[in-house]
């Protein structure tokens, strides 16, 4: 069914969310309808905010706010769904639309096959009435669970869209672009030119899938590398593990603007413990351009000036190639944790690949690596 015709029958004015390249319609409808509107649309960090945002939206008006994500984002909302939406608690009632990544019998990533076999699951458990939409649904079946949802609605419950894979359509494209030069593939090969043989975690998306490449179009060893297929936010923790369990060891961490915003927390954990041995380089294309292009909030948002507040002894912003490698060099030499948030477009090849090794040969052959240092 067609974008717009779900958002008449949910006869919402408020949507909040974070962009799924499954609900790609859904969110390019919502651009050209209000693009970002404090009033009607707002792209938060992670999907635990937008069911908090939301629910503050209910409060203060009394109407049923939206909230979109990728199934992935579940798992952000069980606390606030728990304990602030609850008919238990607070009742506030809110719909969800979840795109479905990683259904039971439809081919995907690894990183969402398990995900897409609880998603309903975990649904069931927080007591969150659900309704399945697919190619062939109807836009009168969905006026008709729409209707259900208004009951439970009024019993202060919850209540979600599950989107299949291609069950949304809309016919007008939105152009995302900034005005940053600099190629995000690009960035990652002076990354791999300068990391040498250290070690490398890497978020989640493209970024990993062009690290992936870059390797291999270079005859090197993926073995330097962790891909964090999944997780998002979570890339920066798990290269502080890392760092800390081998304080001898280089390890470099690249980021994205939408993971580091996503759970910004974690540089304040990297800033009380400032590992020596960690180089984080957030690559800010101002966008959730790996599922389509949306904006975040980073291009508003002072990095650099976060990391400093948050204790990382040394934080920068680049612009040009010339200053990425005068700050990775520096990096290398100042023996201090290091933070460069380097200036991004947005955008890459239509003929990006995917990883070839599966995420368990990626974990295993890096393991082997660090324990041979």
């Amino acid at each position: 069914m067609k974008a717009q015709e779900l958002m008449e029958i949910i006869g919402a004015d408020f949507y909040t969310g974070v962009p799924d390249s499954q609900l790609k319609a859904l969110c390019s409808c919502l651009m050209n309808t209000w693009g970002i509107d404090p009033h009607h649309h707002i792209i938060a960090a992670n999907e635990g905010n937008c069911a908090a945002l939301a629910a503050g939206y209910h409060l203060a008006t009394g109407k049923v706010p939206v909230v979109y994500m990728q199934n992935s984002g579940e798992g952000n909302i069980i606390n606030p769904a728990a304990s602030l939406l609850s008919d238990k608690v607070y009742a506030i009632p809110m719909l969800f639309i979840i795109g479905w990544r990683g259904e039971p019998g439809v081919h995907d990533e690894p990183q969402h096959i398990w995900q897409g076999q609880v998603t309903l699951r975990l649904l069931e458990d927080m007591d969150i009435t659900y309704f399945v939409i697919g190619k062939e649904t109807t836009p009168d079946e969905v006026r008709e669970a729409m209707e259900g949802f208004r009951a439970a609605f009024a019993a202060g419950k919850d209540a979600a869209f599950v989107v299949r894979k291609g069950a949304l359509t809309y016919d007008t494209p939105v152009v995302y672009k900034n005005g940053n030069t600099m190629v995000r593939e690009e960035i990652i090969r002076h990354i791999a030119a300068a990391s040498g043989e250290d070690p490398v975690v890497s978020t989640t998306g493209k970024a990993s899938r062009e690290l992936f490449e870059i390797r291999t179009a270079a005859g090197q060893s993926h073995k330097y590398d962790f891909l964090t297929v999944g997780s998002m936010g979570h890339s920066s923790s798990i290269a502080l593990g890392a760092a800390l369990a081998k304080p001898g060891q280089r390890f470099w961490c690249i980021d994205g603007d939408g993971a580091v915003l996503m759970h910004m927390g974690a540089m304040a954990v990297l800033g009380a413990y400032r590992p020596a041995n960690l180089i984080h380089v957030v690559i800010n294309n101002e966008a959730h351009e790996t599922v389509g292009g949306m904006p975040t909030v980073a291009g508003t948002t002072d990095l650099v000036g976060v990391a400093k507040a948050c204790g990382y002894p040394y934080a920068v912003r680049v612009e040009n190639f010339e200053e990425l490698d005068r700050e990775l060099e520096a990096a290398k030499a100042r023996g201090a944790l290091t933070l460069i948030e380097a200036a991004c477009s947005i955008g890459a090849r239509d003929d990006l690949g995917r990883p070839t090794t599966t995420a368990l040969e990626n974990k295993e052959n890096f393991m082997d690596y660090l324990a041979g240092l």
